[in-house]
């Protein structure tokens, strides 16, 4: 066999049991590691952040929010209102994304109306008192959480539909209220998943 078939067939069996080693560290063992080290240190990251309701069922998850309305589209009066979402026509995690639309939009500027509108008439309030989250969607479309603000501003609507005092549903917002990320970034905010959840659970 010439010397050049030799090496070349020397070279190729070289590469290819360099190929199936890093096959078996990177393909097979690493993500395996991976995989235990998150079932090990963080089941409920590594599984979804899923939420469960007072029966043991998933609802959802509290890293996308949810609507909670009719068939027809309509909110519930009974459950805190996330904000709005682009995000597929609601929430859709595979469809994640803003609406690509600039402040001085007339489209944008036409929902963010139409939606102050919404919002005011469905809690009882004047336009003034509706925060900028609650009309307003996230980069996202999926976040689940809202601002303090906007939900100390559902507590009557919510209460009065679940027949519940007015400290107890301001009680289950402070509980459900998630302060700044390492105390100095963001703002504090609250999951509407999770708060929802928790309402259900209450006698």
């Amino acid at each position: 066999m010439p010397r050049l078939a030799i090496r070349t067939a020397k070279s190729f069996w070289t590469g290819f049991r360099i190929m199936l080693i890093l096959i078996v560290i990177l393909g097979i063992a690493y993500p395996l590691l991976v995989l235990g080290v998150g079932q090990l240190a963080f089941p409920g990251q590594a599984n979804g952040s899923l939420v469960r309701a007072a029966d043991g069922s998933v609802a959802g998850s509290s890293l996308i929010g949810q609507r909670f309305e009719t068939v027809d589209g309509s909110p519930l009066p009974q459950y805190f209102q996330p904000r709005p979402s682009v995000a597929g026509g609601g929430y859709d995690p595979m469809a994640s994304g803003g609406s690509n639309l600039g402040p001085e939009s007339p489209e944008l500027i036409a929902q963010i109306s139409d939606r102050l509108a919404e919002v005011a008439a469905f809690n009882g309030v004047s336009e003034s008192e509706v925060p900028v989250d609650a009309v307003t969607a996230s980069g996202s479309g999926l976040d689940p959480h809202i601002s303090v603000e906007y939900a100390r501003l559902q507590v009557p609507r919510v209460a009065e539909a679940r027949g519940l005092s007015v400290d107890a549903v301001s009680a289950a917002v402070s509980a459900a209220t998630v302060g700044r990320d390492l105390g100095i970034l963001g703002e504090p905010r609250v999951n509407v998943v999770e708060l929802n959840l928790a309402l259900d659970g209450l006698k």
